[in-house]
This record gives structure tokens, C-alpha cells and sequence, in this order.
């Protein structure tokens, strides 16, 4: 069993600078986890401290259920592949994926075997008489894969492994990781900035910030109800539309006051508002750009705003409009447009929008942890 539990795990240089807080995570056995942040929010060191290159300042880490804080890397059981491939320059692709066996002193048929059977996985074994300088990046990259695979690890750690691929290569790598991961179903722990990767490869995804955790949850749970406004923002592309708002409770329930109009809320909404007992209050109303609908002209629930850029892309336009002041983002499929319009629409057009009343999300202003 490869499970992995970090307790109460932190990681402190130089005692006064904390890069993670407090860190408690129980991974089950062949579950895929991706940490994900923006820079500097202690993925990459946590992922280190699971692999041995880090030190644990505090806290316990278990693989399985033996405790690892003071294995040696090399006995942890567990194979990493770095960001950037970390491949031997004067050595064979095939020398590169053999090397950690030869060190175990397996037999030369076996390694042979190991071998031919990651090449075989990942598409690259008419590369494994080359040296890395004669292979693109994706090459590269497949290989300091297969030299993870071959060791036939409990736990397979990934940091940042395809941020030095361009765009197309890094979708074509993804879905190669996913194939990948259905064949050798083992346990991943996979970092990463792109919430694209840790959306479509995760289980489970940690959300992280200043060291500490967010949120965990499954990518449909932290897309559609995000902890606080950081997760809110940092999950979904374009991101969240966020406006300072008024929640107001009548005798019939509760409206938004934003941008000068009453929006309505769904039942479950009010009902979700009604158990916890809110008065009116200022909150942070927050609403992703595909959850904006246009209307014909000005109404009892609409928004009014004009143009400032449309970006026209392929299916659907975004639209990046003024209302009262705030940049609004707006993604309109082109099929809801006039013919005209599905081309764009012209600086300083004025239009009326309104939300999905099911699918506001509402946010205390200090604390900006999700109200319901």
C-alpha cells in the first residue's frame, strides 16, 4: 500500500523563515494529487520533504505506514522527475533509464527488460541509442519519465514537469501523463502553477498560498464552491468575477445589491443563507464570466456596461467590458450572438447583462472565506 500522510508538517530555514505551515494531507493508495499555487507558496518544498531533499522542520510523514522523516532518499521507495529533466549529458537514453538499476546491481536481463517496456510506454524507443542533446524537450522530458518508471516506485513525484514545454507540446504531454497514469497506477504526487494541469490530471487537488493550504478537494468540488475569494480567483480561466456588493434580507428573503441593481438569488442560495442565520451585510459577490448572461436591453435585475476589448476565439467571444467602473469579464458563446456581433463588438458598445442566479457566490469582504 502507497499511501502517504503528512501530519502537522511544517518547513522552517534558518529558524525564523516558516515556507510551509502546518501541512496535513492523507493520500490514499494510486490516488493522483497535484499541488498547485502561484510561486513561492511551498508546493515545490513540500514535495521535497516527501522526497528526502528537504529536511521536515516539524510533523510526521508516513508512506504507508511507516514513518520517513529520517529515511534516506534513496530508500524511501519512491522516483522523481524535475522540472528540468535532470538527464546524465555523456550517457545513452537507455543508459539514462538503466542507470538507477545498474546501481541495484540488478540482472542485466531484467534492466534490459524494465528498459524496453518504459520505452515501449512512453513512444521513445527508437530514441534509446541517443544522447539527451540530440532530443527536443518532449523528448527529453518522456525520458526522465522512463527513468522514474523502470524503478517501479511506490510513489511517483513530479515538480513543474512540463513548465518548460511550449503550449502544444504541454496538452500532448498531459494526455500522455494521464494514459501513463492508467497503466502504471501508482501513487502521484504532482506540482504545478497551471491550474489547466491540476484541474484535468488531479483526483484531489491542494490549493496552496504563503504556505498554506487553501483548500482540498476533487476539481469539480474547488470549481464550484471555492473555499475563500484566493481559490475563487486562482481556479477557472478567465478567472472569477469579483464585486463589492450589498446582501440585503427582505421579508420575502434575500437580493444582492451590485452595480446599482437588485439581483435576485436562487432558493437554494437563500435557503443555504437562511440556515446560517446572515443579516444584511456587505459581502464580496463573486461570478465566473461564463455564468453572465446578455439581455435584449435594460431590465429590473440587468447591468449596464460598454465595451472596452472583445476577443474574438473561435466559439465564443470574451468580452471585456465597464460596469460602474469595474472591469467585468463576460464569455458569450458566438451561437447566443447576432451574426453581426460574432465577430466582436466595437469599443464603447453599450449592453445590459445579468448572473445565473444559481451560480453567484457569495464572500465575506475581511475574511474572504465563502459564505455558504
Amino acid at each position: 500500500m502507497a499511501t502517504v500522510t503528512l501530519k502537522n508538517v511544517k518547513k522552517i530555514y534558518d529558524n525564523k523563515v516558516t515556507a510551509v505551515h502546518d501541512f496535513n494531507l492523507e493520500i490514499a493508495d494510486k490516488e493522483f494529487i497535484v499541488l498547485v499555487g502561484p510561486s513561492g507558496c511551498g508546493k515545490s518544498t513540500t514535495l521535497r520533504m516527501v522526497a528526502g531533499l528537504e529536511e521536515i522542520s516539524e510533523g510526521d510523514l508516513l508512506i504507508g505506514d511507516k514513518r520517513m522523516n529520517d529515511v534516506e532518499p534513496k530508500d524511501r521507495d519512491i522516483a522523481m522527475v524535475f522540472q528540468n529533466y535532470a538527464l546524465y549529458p555523456h550517457m545513452t537514453v537507455y543508459e539514462n533509464m538503466a542507470f538507477a538499476l545498474k546501481l541495484r546491481k540488478l540482472p542485466k536481463d531484467e534492466i534490459d527488460k524494465k528498459v524496453r517496456e518504459a520505452a515501449e510506454i512512453l513512444d521513445i524507443t527508437s530514441y534509446l541509442d541517443r544522447k539527451p542533446k540530440a532530443l527536443s524537450g518532449g523528448q527529453r522530458q518522456r525520458v526522465a519519465i522512463g527513468r522514474a518508471i523502470v524503478r517501479n516506485p511506490q510513489v511517483f513525484l513530479m515538480d513543474e514537469p512540463l513548465s518548460n514545454l511550449d503550449a502544444k507540446l504541454r496538452n500532448q504531454m498531459r494526455a500522455e501523463i494521464i494514459k501513463l497514469r492508467q497503466r502504471i497506477d501508482t501513487t502521484f504526487i504532482y506540482v504545478t502553477h497551471d491550474q489547466t494541469e491540476a484541474m484535468t490530471l488531479g483526483d484531489r487537488i491542494v490549493i496552496m498560498k504563503d504556505g498554506y493550504i487553501q483548500q482540498i478537494g476533487t476539481p469539480q468540488e474547488v470549481f464550484e464552491h471555492p473555499a475563500n475569494i484566493f481559490v475563487a480567483g486562482f481556479i477557472g480561466t478567465p478567472q472569477m468575477n469579483l464585486f463589492d456588493a450589498k446582501l440585503v434580507k427582505t421579508g420575502g428573503g434575500y437580493q444582492v445589491e451590485v452595480c446599482g441593481a437588485m439581483m435576485p438569488l436562487s432558493e437554494k442560495i437563500q435557503q443555504g443563507l437562511a440556515d446560517k442565520g446572515a443579516e444584511t451585510r456587505p459581502v464580496t459577490l463573486g461570478i465566473r464570466p461564463e455564468h453572465i448572461h446578455l439581455q435584449n436591453g435594460a431590465g429590473e435585475h440587468t447591468i449596464a456596461a460598454k465595451v472596452d476589448v472583445s476577443e474574438m476565439m473561435g466559439s465564443e467571444i470574451h468580452l471585456h467590458v465597464n460596469a460602474g467602473g469595474k472591469d467585468v469579464v463576460l464569455r458569450i458563446p458566438t451561437t447566443e450572438l447576432a451574426e453581426e456581433q460574432r465577430g466582436g463588438m466595437g469599443y464603447g458598445t453599450e449592453l445590459h447583462f445579468t448572473f445565473r442566479e444559481d451560480l453567484v457566490h457569495l464572500f465575506d469582504p475581511e475574511t474572504g472565506k465563502n459564505l455558504l
